[in-house]
């Protein structure tokens, strides 16, 4: 039986501000079917793919990305905002609506050997994912493939980074926000 996953994602209105739909993965995640299924979707996809490591940029794509890692067998790498890991890390900024920011990972992490699939619940305009994608490879690992758990393709960051010669896959969209 397959679970309307749709269904399981929470709409709050005016929420982180006026104008905005709010698509709320909490309830999705809450459902152990529902966040069983997801995971094992998005696992699916890329199954044989020689996929080495699931890197999930924080903080709730480090939900979905674990999922999808230990499904696969692979390794998980957290992408984290700027001074949250220790040891030697490497960074990335990238551009918010007022002013830039930092993803980071560990320095040692991946490499020319590895295959690296980007994970994060939600695509919008897709700046911190394209930034994610930049960073890792960086490290001279072949990042191709991205997967999320919801599109709003009205803001274009999966076009963006199909642009930067990702494929990229969601299991659900919501459109006009």
């Amino acid at each position: 039986m397959t679970i309307d996953l749709k269904s399981l994602v929470r709409t709050i209105p005016d929420y982180p501000k006026k104008g905005i739909l709010f698509r709320d993965i909490t309830t999705l995640i809450e459902n152990p079917a529902g966040f069983r299924e997801s995971v094992e979707r998005i696992a699916s996809v890329y199954r044989g793919m020689g996929i080495t490591h699931v890197a999930g940029i924080e903080a709730r794509g480090f939900i979905f990305g674990a999922g999808v890692a230990m499904s696969l067998g692979a390794g998980f790498v957290p992408v984290r905002k700027s001074g949250k890991l220790p040891g030697e890390t490497i960074g990335q900024n990238y551009a918010l609506e007022y002013g830039v920011d930092t993803i980071e990972i560990h320095a040692d992490v991946v490499g020319a050997d590895d295959h690296v699939l980007v994970v994060d619940d939600l695509i919008a305009t897709g700046g911190t994912a394209i930034a994610a994608v930049a960073l890792l490879r960086r490290t001279g690992a072949a990042v191709e493939h991205a997967a999320f758990v919801i599109d709003l393709p009205d803001l274009g960051g999966a076009g963006k980074l199909r642009a930067e010669a990702i494929e990229v896959n969601s299991l659900m969209t919501f459109d006009g926000d």
